[in-house]
């Protein structure tokens, strides 16, 4: 499933996005807040407006998110080593921390950085399977990002432009372009 919110693939104002969660719900509620369209585009104005303050200051494009979505870890790093060949990584991805049968996201975000050390991750849950200092250890990963399920719109799309941001200057792509 991709879906994307005007940008013009292969451009550097693309921010590229994988959600990786194996309630379709989810997804669909990560589709809504990052490729708005129809009559929910205006209430998503209003909340960048109440994130960032006036939509002036966003670049028109900022909204550029094309969003792909697995359902499970295997999937999710599949698609990352496939983007990674087409020269179209991901910036960011979202992980759900329970996902039966398979990997859990701590397990998923480990492979997905040992075939992409650069992608930002936050992972999403509303359990506490484990401590967040626990999944800080194991996966040695400092900046790793946590977001609390059931989540705020605002909050999902605070992190997906503050760390897509991260992530494109890291590469030395001028935000003020994105």
């Amino acid at each position: 499933m991709s879906t994307s919110a005007n940008p013009k693939p292969g451009s550097d104002r693309v921010r590229r996005v994988l959600v990786v969660d194996d309630n379709p719900a989810i997804r669909a509620d990560f589709m809504k807040v990052l490729c708005p369209t129809g009559p929910s585009h205006e209430r998503l104005k209003a909340l960048e407006v109440s994130v960032f303050g006036d939509t002036e200051a966003v670049p028109a494009q900022a909204g550029g998110f094309v969003v792909d979505a697995a359902s499970q870890g295997r999937e999710a790093l599949a698609a990352v080593e496939r983007m990674l060949r087409a020269k179209t990584p991901y910036a960011l991805a979202f992980i759900d921390m329970r996902m039966p049968p398979g990997w859990d996201g701590v397990e998923t975000s480990a492979r997905i950085w040992q075939s992409d050390p650069a992608i930002q991750i936050v992972i999403c849950s509303a359990y506490s399977d484990y401590s967040w200092h626990d999944v800080i250890q194991r996966l040695q990963r400092p900046d790793l990002r946590f977001l609390q399920k059931p989540f705020e719109a605002k909050d999902a799309l605070e992190l997906a432009y503050s760390l897509t941001s991260k992530w494109l200057l890291a590469r030395g792509r001028s935000s003020a372009r994105v």
